[in-house]
């Protein structure tokens, strides 16, 4: 006679449909609750957890809703934080606005209030940096940006000024490329290069908190300006300061 499985066993449904990429945690709860998630053949019910082999079959009906979910890239001014508004300080999101939709970017869908709605921060910029911020409703694409098998590539362009008057040396730099810790962990090797006399180009795998202002302290330079241009093959391009766009369907991260 099989064994029969108790409510502790095995992983939660939600999170092996993340590990599998069939969605984020927070859609595959949705999903689940929405009845289009089946296991082994039965609907699932949220909670549930199941063995390393279950079957899961995902109803069209949620396919179809994800693929309307919108992804924006917004130019990130100062005094703005990417997630949840905090200190009198308004959230990146309410920037995403009809009146601020770039007219120069790739064509998107066409524009609904809907769009500005649950939109999550995919990786964040602090409060006092500028540059490419990504948006999403998309769970999938958060879960890709800001997972930590750190395989997606973010470059900066960062304004310093030597805190003692005396400029970068060769080790500093070397240092920045690697052999830096932050609260005692060593920092992954990144590409830290001058892109002209007073500002450096930094390319990086991962974002520890206020990582890059960090760094420079570590090595005597005081940071001025922080602007994220990149995020894997995806740049910020000519979008103007406090404007957005949505995520071109040619584009990939």
């Amino acid at each position: 006679m099989a064994a029969v499985s108790k409510p502790s066993d095995g992983v939660r449904l939600s999170k092996v449909m993340a590990e599998r990429g069939l969605a984020s945690r927070r859609e595959a709860d949705e999903w689940i609750e929405a009845g289009w998630v089946r296991v082994d053949g039965a609907v699932a019910v949220l909670g549930q957890r199941i063995g390393p082999a279950a079957q899961i079959a995902i109803d069209p009906a949620a396919k179809s809703e994800q693929s309307r979910r919108v992804t924006v890239l917004l130019h990130k001014p100062v005094g703005y934080v990417s997630g949840q508004p905090e200190d009198g300080h308004p959230s990146a999101a309410t920037l995403v606005v009809a009146q601020n939709l770039w007219s120069g970017g790739a064509t998107g869908p066409r524009y609904s209030p809907a769009h500005g709605r649950g939109l999550a921060p995919a990786g964040r910029l602090d409060i006092d940096s500028t540059g490419l911020l990504v948006l999403t409703q998309d769970g999938r694409i958060a879960r890709t940006l800001i997972g930590e098998d750190g395989a997606i590539e973010k470059e900066y362009l960062v304004r310093v000024r030597p805190t003692d008057g005396r400029a970068l040396s060769s080790a500093g730099l070397a240092l920045l490329q690697h052999g830096l810790e932050l609260d005692g962990r060593a920092l992954r090797p990144a590409k830290v290069s001058w892109a002209n006399e007073d500002q450096l180009r930094f390319v990086l795998r991962e974002g520890r908190k206020r990582q890059i202002r960090r760094m420079c302290e570590q090595v005597g330079l005081d940071v001025l300006g922080l602007k994220r241009v990149r995020i894997g093959r995806v740049v910020l391009g000519r979008l103007p300061m406090g404007q957005w766009r949505y995520l071109g369907a040619h584009e990939r991260f």
